[in-house]
């Protein structure tokens, strides 16, 4: 996207889930494996998984929040524990560090009993894998995701988000084989200032959506 022009506004994830999907044509009848980064991406995921007439599953990451600033991400950890830590970790303490890891990664856990309990992960070996998410902020989480599923060996990697920071799309450019971006604007901020609908997706429309 040129920076010149006006960044894209979203009604909502599954707009932005349409659009997506029109760019990840030719993947469709190759039966990918989408894969969204929950909670949010989990409704893109499955309307891409339909368009695409591939699999849904999640690939479970979750980022280290910042002292005193949840929402800001100091790394990135993954279901297996490999950690992706940013340069702003290092002030906030190994101690904190090491103890955010494990508050995130029992969620990982608690998260992957809640939503899959009746079946192991999809195997992502020899496929093309699409990882979903609604935008990229840091990137970290988008990271560790790659990263993981990258040991699994998959045919190919794809990354796949409507908005990005320009920060977090370099980032993540040289961990996939294929990044497809709609736009990343100048003068990002936040993935919700793209959206007029960003409502919080809840744990049972996740449930919902990912029963076979």
């Amino acid at each position: 996207m040129n920076p010149t022009q006006h960044p894209i506004v979203f009604r909502d994830r599954r707009d932005a889930a349409r659009r997506l999907a029109t760019r990840l044509s030719p993947y469709r009848g190759q039966r990918p494996l989408v894969l969204a980064i929950p909670r949010g991406a989990v409704p893109m995921a499955h309307a891409l998984a339909t368009v695409l007439q591939g699999d849904l599953d999640v690939v479970l990451v979750r980022k280290l929040g910042a002292p005193h600033e949840p929402e800001f991400a100091i790394g990135a950890i993954d279901e297996s524990g490999w950690t992706y830590l940013s340069p702003h970790a290092q002030a906030a303490g190994t101690a904190y560090v090491e103890a955010e890891k494990q508050r995130q990664l029992a969620l990982i856990r608690r998260r992957r009993a809640q939503y899959t309990p009746l079946r192991p992960p999809l195997d992502p070996a020899g496929r093309i894998v699409i990882v979903v998410d609604d935008g990229l902020a840091t990137g970290a989480t988008m990271l560790a995701a790659l990263h993981s599923l990258r040991q699994r060996q998959p045919a190919r990697l794809i990354c796949a988000v409507p908005v990005a920071s320009q920060e977090a799309l370099a980032r993540v450019r040289g961990q996939a084989d294929e990044v497809v971006c709609l736009q990343a604007p100048a003068g990002f901020q936040a993935v919700g200032q793209f959206y007029l609908d960003f409502t919080q997706v809840e744990d049972d429309e996740v449930i919902a959506l990912l029963k076979p």
